[in-house]
């Protein structure tokens, strides 16, 4: 079945934040700063403390375990179906991961003091963000499997579906060195991957910017973890 990139919804254009109560939405709204996030930029370290959370609009942004003796491994990839900070709303005020933005866009900032302020305000808000952290650890144990068990290229096809539902566009910008890291693999395996997709005529790569031109058939190229991800968001949240 053809599926379209999910678009952006509600007033602020952050599906966690458009189910919520209009009241809500205005009291949020009035403590948030539009800004601009930029590709590369880091967020935020593994034990730092959460000074700030975002929800992203147009940007998406990567959660990736510390590097030790490797690059990371992307744990999951957040957009506009989600939010940055979220262990705020479990009382944990330390970053676990290394937050490293994907894709340049907008997001709205907040303070985590705001937010706090905005947790104790509104129980509609505190039941989403419960539910989004199921969703979120359901995402993240699927990620593991998916590591484990999935070819690169399945789990490329994947991560380029994802990555194109979160910047609501067929074109973006990333680096076989990116990739490779995302995907916890060599470049190597990432270069053949994406010459095996590029000679299906699914993608179309040249330095770094990617154009999905087949989505349909990247769909069918993907592994199902694709589609299972999105279920369960769909399922607790929508």
């Amino acid at each position: 079945m053809h599926m379209e990139p999910v678009k952006t919804s509600g007033p602020f254009g952050n599906r966690l934040l458009a189910g919520l109560p209009a009241h809500d939405q205005a009291r949020i709204l009035s403590n948030c700063d539009d800004v601009e996030l930029h590709r590369g930029e880091v967020l935020g370290e593994p034990g730092e403390r959460i000074r700030e959370v975002y929800f992203p609009t147009d940007s998406f942004v990567s959660l990736v375990t510390p590097p030790m003796d490797h690059t990371g491994l992307e744990v999951w990839l957040t957009g506009n179906e989600g939010m940055i900070g979220a262990p705020l709303a479990l009382g944990v005020d330390l970053r676990l991961l290394h937050t490293l933005v994907q894709g340049t866009g907008p997001a709205w900032r907040m303070s985590a003091e705001a937010f706090g302020e905005a947790l104790g305000q509104s129980d509609a808000l505190h039941r989403t963000l419960d539910r989004y952290l199921a969703v979120l650890m359901s995402q993240a144990a699927r990620m593991v499997a998916c590591t484990r068990f999935h070819v690169i290229e399945a789990r490329l096809a994947r991560w380029l579906l994802m990555s194109q539902d979160r910047a609501h566009s067929n074109c973006f910008h990333v680096t076989h060195e990116v990739l490779a890291a995302m995907l916890g693999v060599r470049r190597a395996g990432v270069t053949q991957a994406a010459m095996t997709l590029q000679g299906r005529q699914l993608i179309d790569y040249r330095r770094g910017d990617i154009t999905i031109l087949d989505r349909v058939g990247l769909r069918a190229a993907a592994c199902d973890c694709y589609g299972a991800m999105e279920a369960v968001y769909g399922q607790i949240l929508d």
